[in-house]
């Protein structure tokens, strides 16, 4: 159910837009790039956030969320009318020829999910087990995929933090430096730039990622709850027309 699309302009133009918008306000302020580069407080804001992240993440959930962070810009296909059509060529063949028939797809079929309720349907097991038991499987793989997309939602929340803690000491470096004035203005830009850095990361790419991947992620639950009315309803023995209609009803 989970194929690699193609790139996702709309996330490609809206991160352009985002920095074109920044770098070019800087120069309508008569500032300049290089202003923004200072890698102490890149590295300032960026380690404090991933340690942060990492503090309150499993590393199976941190490793995954960052593998999950490539659907922004390559979102999985999701095709409702695909999967059904699917489904409904499921019912017809085990409406003619037997649940049992059903087994011979086992094999080929690559998601779990999908493998779990065929294996179930051809072992004749009643609608009700074959609801509970898949059920479980959506819910643990929902659960596990939130967890991972939370990461990028908690790296929004302590990156600004992050980024101020980083002003706080660029502030303290300047304090040291009062008696040196050619030091004052550079060391006031770097404090500040850690602001930028924290609050820019978590605004313009951190909660934004999030929020997406919580949207695909809803996207793929719908798929495997078509799915799972889909198998329970064969099981059932109900008319293939009924199911597709009952199953079209989950898209606009």
């Amino acid at each position: 159910m989970l194929k690699k699309s193609k790139m996702d302009l709309n996330s490609v133009f809206g991160i352009l837009l985002a920095l074109v918008a920044i770098v070019g306000g800087q120069f309508l302020e008569g500032g300049h790039i290089s202003s923004l580069l200072q890698a102490a407080a890149f590295v300032i804001v960026m380690g404090g956030t991933v340690g942060a992240v990492l503090l309150q993440s499993p590393m199976k959930i941190f490793i995954n969320g960052l593998r999950m962070g490539a659907w922004v810009f390559f979102p999985p296909e999701h095709s409702p009318q695909a999967l059904i059509k699917q489904i409904i060529n499921w019912a017809h063949i085990a409406r003619k020829e037997g649940l049992l028939v059903l087994e011979e797809f086992v094999p080929g079929v690559k998601d779990p999910l999908t493998k779990k309720g065929l294996q179930l349907l051809a072992d004749g097991s009643p609608p009700e087990k074959i609801r509970e038991a898949l059920e479980i499987d959506v819910l643990a793989l929902e659960n596990y995929q939130r967890q991972s997309a939370r990461i990028w939602e908690a790296a929004g929340g302590y990156a600004p933090t992050i980024g101020i803690l980083g002003a706080v000491l660029g502030l303290i470096h300047v304090m040291e430096n009062l008696s040196d004035p050619n030091l004052l203005g550079n060391g006031i830009a770097v404090a500040f730039v850690a602001t930028v850095y924290g609050v820019g990361l978590a605004n313009l790419v951190f909660l934004p990622v999030a929020n997406k991947l919580k949207t695909i992620i809803g996207e793929h639950v719908v798929m495997q709850e078509i799915l799972l009315d889909g198998f329970v309803a064969i099981a059932q023995g109900e008319h293939p027309r009924l199911i597709e209609s009952r199953l079209n009803g989950y898209f606009i």
